[in-house]
């Protein structure tokens, strides 16, 4: 993945996301349920990778979780940080995590692999199940289609995938998969899903 070109295209709109999907009120409710049954009630720290505004972070953080949050873009930490100053919020990549092995009790990456080109995919599966504690969740956010490939999203380039095809590639890295949540397509959403995994 070309970090930088996703940075720059993020940092170029970072005021309009915000305003756009800067609340938990503007996720659906299904995904928030979804987001909680499975991250919280968890013994140790939660990472939210590619946090954007900071929102669901700060929504699990009020479920008394630890969670923690990364991302690419300044702006969106300016003003997670800002928004939810009892949390901690840090610049980085999801694709090399500055935390120890084990260390991890769950991973949210709510919609931030879709920039991923799919041969980048296994690496980062595993760099998350590298830091991921034993029966560490991963709850995450994607778009589906019946094949892998590229669309134009509206930042920057992104990918969609399979869903069974996705859950192989879980597989592949230490996972299993244990929940999924499709939605069909509908005049203002492209067709995508919400999948938890555990580690095995």
């Amino acid at each position: 993945m070309e970090t930088d070109t996703v940075r720059q295209a993020y940092t170029s709109v970072a005021e309009l996301y915000i305003s756009m999907f800067g609340t938990s009120e503007q996720v659906h409710p299904d995904d928030l349920a979804f987001i909680e049954r499975h991250l919280t009630g968890r013994a140790g720290p939660v990472l939210d990778l590619g946090c954007g505004p900071g929102h669901i972070t700060g929504y699990l953080r009020a479920l008394g979780v630890d969670a923690a949050g990364i991302d690419l873009v300044p702006e969106f930490i300016a003003h997670a940080r800002a928004s939810h100053p009892d949390v901690d919020f840090q610049l980085g990549s999801l694709t090399h995590l500055d935390v120890a092995d084990g260390s991890i009790d769950g991973i949210l990456a709510w919609y931030s692999l879709i920039h991923l080109p799919p041969p980048e995919l296994d690496g980062v599966l595993k760099e998350f199940r590298r830091v991921l504690a034993p029966a560490g969740r991963l709850v995450l956010g994607t778009f589906t289609a019946d094949e892998v490939g590229a669309f134009d999203h509206k930042v920057v380039t992104a990918y969609r995938w399979p869903l069974d095809e996705f859950s192989e590639r879980l597989t592949r890295a230490g996972f299993r998969e244990v929940e999924r949540l499709p939605r069909p397509g509908d005049d203002q959403h492209r067709p995508h899903a919400a999948m938890a995994a555990v580690v095995v």
